[in-house]
């Protein structure tokens, strides 16, 4: 009996490692052990894939298990991209020898390549600047590895990124400064984050950069609260070989409380927001005690208006003057445009004729530097306006931009604190003395505010799609800028080709009696044209003029805008082929 059942036990043991051998050569058991080969596979399939600029030696991207004595693919999760070999990538960077094993597992079909995965995830955290919560410039995302099945992907960008940055990199700038735009190209490009301070935006820090440096020359870098100096600074430690040790030891701590601070919300200068027009006062008593009524004048209802007269009885009650005194202050308070004749007949004058306050203008509450009532802040000159508005906007383009301004990150740009300094300085606008401006700087002037008008349009109201929503993006979006408003079609058909019709229109923007005539350039320079950027694809590049060069910065948007690719020349069929814009 014992015998018999020895001899059972034994048949078992062959029984069960007989199937055992069978299960490993089929590939089905996965709990007893693997073979070499298996191994070899499996550790192949689970290695790093890095990627610094340039994918490394391994081109092997499909994990893959060793079944009846051939390779298989295993599939990766049915939500991600299946794998493939990006293209171009066949060679190994060693040997020369194939190494795209992938292509002999699958065919490619339409599916999407893993490299186009891994490019776009590049792209996802290659932005240089990421609004958070504190609305601090250039902080990468912190994701830095995903998984996929079998597959652990390491992203790295070329240069000192670390996603665990504690300290700070700063620097004071200006609008335009090629040193500025260097060092701001060096960061970028070594994928380091840092807070921008522009002087020409947040003008009270200038004085701050007075303190730390000595000098309101820039650019002046600050590794946390430590000034390294400006860009030749800059350039010797990189070639000493000191940048990336200072840059790691700056990494490790955060910035202490005295170094630069990040721009925060608030005005370019407090001091300048609380001066107010000396005529204000009169003005606020006229709101209060004028008769404001709706009239009936030549068969028209003309709404929220006073007579001249009414005005005139009571400044001299206010003021205890004469009636021509008043008169005089009448004159001098629509000159600076608190109020306009309801036909604009006059400026004002004694007697019956209709006038009404700035605010009560039918179109004024339409206007995008409006904001609910009249700025009685004291008019600005308007060439000291017309800078102020370039600087912040080449501010904004330099930081919210491509190097090459062809693509604007509009999102950004309005949550950005730049953006919002824009909206506040706009507002002076209002009671601007434009009239004021020499024919070059009324040029450069209104060349900006259109340019400036498009970024705010855009985001305001979105990219116009059609004909109509062109004509509406055009005629509709309007600012006050002298107590008038101007829409982006005005701008350009009115007061940059000196008053003609837009086409497909009968009329021409201003009558013989708008005030805003008398802004109308005498000469249209045809080169306004490569000035102006319409927000579309195939517009001149957006940028920003100064008064002093305007001829040649004109010449130089003409010659880079067909430089860039509006125009090509066929010269076997000889013929000359343009954008589309130019049909425009």
């Amino acid at each position: 009996m014992e015998q018999g059942n020895e001899e059972k036990r034994e048949t078992l043991l062959q029984n069960n490692k007989a199937e055992e051998n069978n299960t490993n050569q089929t590939g089905n058991h996965v709990l007893h052990g693997e073979n070499g080969m298996e191994k070899e596979n499996r550790e192949n399939a689970a290695e790093t894939v890095k990627i610094n600029g340039v994918l490394e030696k391994n081109c092997d991207y499909s994990p893959k298990h060793l079944i009846n004595g051939q390779d298989q693919l295993l599939h990766p999760h049915s939500l991600l991209p299946q794998p493939e070999a990006p293209p171009g990538l066949t060679k190994s960077a060693s040997n020369g020898e194939d190494c795209n094993r992938t292509d002999r597992s699958i065919s490619t079909g339409d599916r999407p390549s893993i490299g186009r995965f891994l490019r776009d995830s590049i792209k996802r955290i290659s932005s240089l600047k990421e609004s958070d919560g504190r609305d601090r410039k250039s902080d990468p995302p912190l994701v830095t590895e995903f998984h996929l099945s079998g597959l652990k992907v390491m992203v790295k960008s070329h240069g000192l990124v670390d996603f665990n940055f504690k300290g700070r990199i700063s620097f004071f700038s200006r609008s335009g400064c090629r040193e500025s735009r260097a060092v701001r190209s060096f960061f970028r490009e070594r994928g380091l984050r840092f807070v921008e301070i522009n002087v020409d935006v947040y003008a009270e820090r200038e004085k701050e950069l007075i303190r730390r440096s000595g000098s309101a020359f820039v650019p002046k870098i600050f590794f946390n609260e430590k000034m390294i100096g400006g860009l030749e600074e800059l350039n010797l430690m990189v070639n000493g070989g000191d940048f990336e040790m200072r840059v790691r030891e700056m990494m490790g701590r955060r910035c202490p409380e005295s170094g630069p601070a990040v721009p925060v919300y608030g005005f370019d200068d407090p001091d300048e927001e609380e001066r107010t027009d000396e005529m204000v006062a009169i003005v606020r008593v006229l709101r209060q005690r004028l008769p404001i009524q709706d009239r009936i004048v030549k068969m028209k209802m003309v709404k929220n208006c006073f007579m001249g007269r009414e005005m005139v009885e009571v400044m001299i009650e206010h003021l205890d003057c004469g009636r021509k005194k008043a008169v005089e202050i009448g004159k001098v308070i629509a000159g600076k445009h608190f109020i306009h004749h309801v036909f604009q007949e006059n400026d004002f004058e004694d007697g019956n004729h209709l006038y009404r306050f700035l605010e009560h203008e039918p179109i004024i509450p339409r206007c995008f530097n409006f904001r609910g009532s009249a700025n009685d802040s004291e008019a600005k000159p308007a060439a000291v306006m017309g800078r102020k508005l370039a600087k912040i906007m080449l501010a904004i383009l330099e930081a919210y931009a491509t190097e090459d301004c062809r693509h604007v990150d509009y999102a950004r740009i309005s949550k950005s604190e730049e953006f919002r300094r824009y909206v506040n300085l706009v507002q002076d606008l209002q009671r601007v003395d434009v009239l004021a401006l020499s024919e070059d700087e009324k040029l450069a002037f209104f060349l900006n505010l259109y340019n400036a008008m498009i970024i705010h349009a855009v985001i305001r109201i979105g990219c116009p799609e059609g004909v109509i929503d062109r004509r509406t993006f055009y005629g509709d979006f309007n600012y006050i800028v002298g107590g008038y408003p101007y829409s982006l079609a005005v701008i350009k058909n009115g007061i940059l080709r000196s008053n003609r019709r837009q086409p497909y229109s009968l009329i021409k923007p201003f009558n013989v009696g708008d005030k805003r005539l008398e802004l109308a350039l005498p000469k249209v320079n045809p080169l306004i044209h490569f000035g102006l950027c319409n927000g579309t694809r195939s517009s001149p590049t957006v940028r920003f003029f100064s008064a002093e060069g305007i001829d040649a910065e004109l010449r130089v948007a003409a010659r880079e805008f067909f430089v860039g690719g509006a125009m090509e020349v066929d010269l076997d069929k000889r013929t000359v082929y343009f954008s589309r814009i130019i049909k425009w």
